[in-house]
């Protein structure tokens, strides 16, 4: 994708330049259409040719594909569904479901996140055209279900979210997660260490809230992950960068946590005052220092409350979605990225899916980024031990 002209906004002394729907319209003449005509190949073999009466003969009796948007079974972007998990290294990425809010300490539902996510996914289409990505033409993606979490069990559910996570990741597949509350956060980066060697992970963690608890209600909720998850050698806590903090609801002992182990913190005025791109050059140099590679964390209410109302803990105030969306496939371009989680889809609370279309957004846009950058297709990254550390993170009683 490099050969590809980056859009430049126009200046007084240039009047002629490109807009950026020009760049975008000749990008799209670029693309491929080959995995769209093996999807149409493929529908008409396993689908059926239609009835006699329909002139449009790429459309098969069952609907198997993109189209329509509103039939078919509910994988993300309508991704084959990988039943054998033990092939999901053939394939770029793979998104993994996570359904559990055991760890939520307020309003539950985000067990509920996976299947939002999925069902609205189906609205989208694989093409970007302002950023001139195909994701069917330019990468392979499945969807391998869900994690079998453990209602009411936190730890179990852990064990069980770490074995699937590491599964993926030592696959060499880009693991794409979709939660379930933020307490997955531990469980999902410990998954992702167990394969790392000696190597070190760095953490960009999009949130309202800094969740670096050790204990709430006496045990590991959804304010905790990043307490348990610095404490892993492989993840040093001055590589966890948090963006968007702020409001009423980020408890003090927490904070504590976070000044005694120089984390790195910009809240949402921080980021407005110094600009967009200050801030990812803030995020980019302290998740790096030192580390092989990046985890992303995003937790959907990092986004003003108002624009993402399907949400355990709402807080008015955050990034606008186009502050978010910037910030994020700018850092994407730019770091190593190992894995992405979003968390916080609560559907019960959601209206008309705003919440989880949101969410398919940050996906859809982070593998758009990551195809720019070079970083998908992908062969399995050198930073993938193939051996597993289980020690990691048992020592929790």
């Amino acid at each position: 994708m490099t050969d590809q002209p980056t859009f430049q906004p126009p200046d007084d002394t240039s009047p002629a330049a490109k807009s950026e729907a020009q760049y975008a319209l000749e990008k799209e003449a670029r693309l491929p259409l080959t995995g769209w005509q093996q999807e149409v190949d493929q529908g008409l073999e396993f689908g059926l040719e239609a009835a006699e009466s329909i002139r449009d003969r790429t459309i098969p009796t069952f609907s198997r594909g993109e189209l329509p948007h509103y039939a078919g079974i509910n994988t993300f972007m309508k991704a084959p569904y990988l039943e054998d998990v033990r092939k999901v290294g053939n394939y770029d990425v793979a998104i993994m479901g996570v359904p559990h809010d055991s760890g939520t300490t307020y309003r539950p539902g985000t067990r509920f996140g996976p299947q939002g996510i999925r069902r609205i996914s189906a609205l989208y289409t694989p093409y970007n055209f302002e950023l001139g990505v195909d994701l069917r033409e330019q990468i392979t993606m499945c969807d391998v279900g869900d994690v079998f979490t453990i209602p009411a069990n936190n730890e179990k559910s852990f064990d069980q979210i770490s074995k699937g996570v590491a599964h993926v990741f030592s696959s060499g597949a880009l693991p794409i997660i979709l939660g379930g509350d933020h307490s997955i956060g531990f469980p999902t980066v410990r998954g992702v260490c167990r394969h790392l060697g000696d190597k070190k992970v760095g953490i960009i963690h999009f949130d309202r809230h800094v969740d670096t608890q050790e204990t709430d209600l006496d045990e590991r909720m959804h304010t905790c992950p990043w307490f348990h998850a610095t404490n892993i050698a492989n993840a040093p806590a001055k590589n966890l960068v948090q963006l968007g903090i702020g409001g009423w609801q980020v408890p003090r002992p927490g904070v504590k946590v976070c000044r005694e182990r120089a984390t790195n913190i910009l809240t949402v005025t921080d980021i407005t005052e110094m600009g967009l791109d200050a801030a990812v050059d803030f995020a980019v140099e302290r998740a790096t220092d030192g580390t092989d590679c990046v985890y992303i964390s995003f937790d959907i209410d990092c986004i003003d409350a108002g624009f993402v109302p399907g949400t355990g803990w709402p807080e008015p105030g955050g990034l606008l979605p186009r502050e978010a969306l910037y910030l994020l496939g700018k850092i994407v371009e730019r770091v190593t990225v190992c894995g992405l989680e979003i968390v916080e889809v609560s559907p019960p609370y959601d209206v008309s899916d705003i919440t989880s279309l949101m969410a398919t957004r940050v996906i859809c846009d982070a593998l758009a980024h990551l195809v720019l950058s070079n970083q998908l297709p992908r062969t399995k990254p050198d930073y993938i031990n193939e051996t597993a550390n289980m020690s990691l993170g048992s020592d929790w009683e």
